[in-house]
């Protein structure tokens, strides 16, 4: 077992750990979360003899083979299929004492030796290191060709191979699904689900770590807290201790605040007593948000589009492609407001290359892209980051995109995504890949876009930035066309999937599970052109229906809820109006000093219509609460 006894630990200067205690177990499963900058790594170079203790004293079994992904890949000549292989050392090392007893023509020593490596499935490597690559998105091409020839997230993709070849006791696994599409997540997912040795797993993607782990490390105040189950167990359990501490949001509060003020000023008058009462009732029964993330940096939102056209973009037996390589051909696709599309499809089927032409980055060949003149892209892809000018601070790119905005709007969005005093006003150069990402994101949404295309916007956000952006996406007005391999943001975000495959993208009828059997069926088939899902009409008329309902819905809440966020407003002006009224009755030289009479009589009259005016702006809130309600129920 891993035995961490009275652990403390620093970087620098910096003290991650003090004095915690943990004991793994074999064949556990551990998810390692927590908040960026943590120790989480520290962690993992602690286990693998990189760091010692500034106090107490870890253990782990000597006979325990450890695994690991190298975080560097030299540019060699290897073949990739032996540099997979090169991941069982074991093998390695008795195949080099095979070649010596041959060259000693030692025939004794050759046969104990080929006993050793059939014991360990030795003669079966190669076969196991072909899955291993197929699964992480390898072709058949591809396994002979030099290390060198690959890019870097390709290269990282060998390297988690090398480390899945090692047959290892302890697998030590840091943001493996980084470099990775959907298909990759899925195959590495079950594969891991399978491992029979003890994994401790870094991972920002719930759905990985709620599949695959059965306990959770969440490290916090230099400490190491250890739960039982999966994080989404996790984070309940870890939503009720927070709630102990803060009930539910703040914006929760301020509507039980509203709602009790009704009842506590209408309960005993007889017109309005039935109604304190329901509304008392209402807030008995209200279920509490549960502050899981009530510490998150991060809160923003996608602020409402300028113009949403009835037709965004319309794609007419489109065909796209590079040089004479053509990628997909007979697309049709609509797009109108409303639309929240996920594209799924096999690696390199054209997903991202659909994106593109839906951005206007690449032309189509054939076919026709017509677009609304009030069209608005929001376009995020890898090379956004790369496009940030590395001299620049925050603030200085949001400026050149919103330059009538003041400083202070400019800074209180970029808090938004927790780029706060002096941050904002640092050169991107050294930022980490993730504080990149979210400074993109930040640039799109400055746009209001009314089209959002997202290629993969979830690689190297944590969770607390990937839970803010999935519940702004949720409330966005506008169509938006999504490829992820994060699951949970898929599933929340999105209301239908669209499969690229075959060189052809259509609606597929189905979800995550239903896409996950296909490529199971796909993948065992013998079959040279696989044959797509059935997509029948039927289908196709319930799907239109499904979008239907679903902008008719929209339709009707979004004024509902426009009109109860304006009353909030209102009502926190005129609470905030109030309490600076009170404070100026409240000095004792108003009543002593007869020349103040006339002020005094001027600030009451104030403050009897002041008290008026909310009393009748809390009674226009509850209407406009109680008519979203019914509606949300309703529809």
């Amino acid at each position: 077992m891993l035995s961490f006894q009275n652990i403390s630990l620093r970087r620098g200067s910096r003290l991650l750990f003090e004095h915690f205690n943990l004991t793994i177990h074999p064949g556990q499963r551990v998810g390692l979360t927590g908040a960026n900058g943590c120790g989480k790594s520290s962690l993992f170079d602690l286990i693998l003899g990189q760091l010692q203790p500034d106090a107490g004293e870890f253990n782990r079994p000597s006979q325990w083979v450890l695994a690991h992904v190298a975080q560097e890949t030299p540019a060699v000549e290897t073949p990739a299929l032996d540099y997979v292989l090169d991941g069982d050392t074991e093998l390695r090392f008795l195949q080099a004492e095979l070649a010596k007893a041959e060259q000693a023509g030692d025939g004794t020593a050759q046969g104990t030796i080929h006993a050793r490596i059939e014991a360990i499935d030795g003669y079966t490597a190669p076969v196991r290191a072909v899955k291993l690559m197929h699964g992480l998105g390898f072709t058949a091409d591809q396994e002979t060709l030099p290390v060198r020839a690959f890019s870097g997230g390709w290269r990282m993709r060998l390297n988690l191979a090398q480390a899945l070849m090692c047959r290892s006791d302890l697998l030590l696994l840091d943001e493996p699904t980084n470099h990775l599409d959907l298909d990759a997540v899925l195959w590495l997912e079950g594969w891991l689900s399978t491992y029979p040795g003890t994994l401790l797993l870094i991972s920002h993607d719930r759905e990985l770590l709620d599949r695959v782990v059965d306990h959770i490390a969440h490290i916090e105040n230099k400490t190491v807290d250890y739960y039982r189950g999966n994080y989404s167990e996790f984070e309940r359990y870890r939503a009720e201790q927070l709630a102990q501490q803060q009930a539910s949001y703040q914006k929760q509060q301020r509507e039980i605040a509203h709602i009790q003020r009704f009842v506590d000023r209408f309960r005993a008058k007889a017109t309005k007593a039935r109604q304190a009462q329901s509304r008392l009732k209402a807030l008995q029964r209200m279920e509490r948000i549960a502050p899981a993330h009530i510490h998150s940096p991060f809160h923003f939102s996608l602020p409402q589009p300028e113009k949403l056209p009835a037709n965004l973009l319309r794609l007419r037996q489109v065909a796209i492609g590079y040089d004479q390589w053509e990628v997909l051909s007979r697309v049709n696709l609509d797009l109108i407001p409303g639309d929240r599309i996920g594209l799924l499809g096999p690696n390199g089927a054209g997903k991202s290359t659909l994106i593109k032409l839906l951005a206007g980055e690449l032309q189509a060949r054939t076919g026709t892209v017509d677009s609304s003149p009030d069209l608005r892209i929001g376009y995020f892809a890898q090379h956004q980051i790369e496009q940030l000018n590395a001299h620049q601070s925050p603030l200085q790119h949001l400026q050149q995109l919103t330059p009538t905005a003041t400083e202070k709007e400019m800074r209180d969005f970029l808090g938004g995504f927790n780029f706060r005093g002096d941050q904002a006003l640092e050169p991107v150069a050294p930022f980490s890949g993730g504080e990149k990402a979210r400074l993109a994101l930040a640039l799109l949404v400055s746009q209001r876009p009314n089209l959002l295309l997202l290629d993969e916007p979830t690689n190297h956000l944590d969770l607390e930035m990937r839970h803010a952006l999935t519940a702004a996406l949720q409330d966005f007005e506008g169509a938006m066309v999504v490829v992820s391999h994060d699951r949970h943001l898929l599933r929340s975000t999105t209301d239908i999937f669209w499969l690229v495959a075959d060189h052809t993208a259509s609606p597929f009828d189905g979800d995550l599970e239903n896409y996950q059997q296909w490529l199971s069926q796909r993948q065992s088939s013998t079959e040279e052109t696989p044959r797509e899902p059935p997509s029948e009409p039927h289908h196709a008329a319930a799907r239109k229906e499904r979008r239907r309902q679903e902008a008719e819905r929209r339709r009707i809440l979004q004024p509902l809820q426009k009109k109860l966020d304006e009353i909030e407003g209102t009502l926190e002006k005129l609470q905030a109006e109030k309490s600076t009224l009170d404070q100026e009755l409240a000095h004792p030289d108003l009543y002593q000093d007869p020349q103040q009479k006339e002020h005094l009589k001027a600030l009451l009259m104030k403050q009897a219509r002041l008290e008026q005016t909310l009393i009748e702006t809390e009674e226009a809130w509850l209407m406009a609460s109680e008519n979203l309600e019914a509606a949300q129920h309703a529809s």
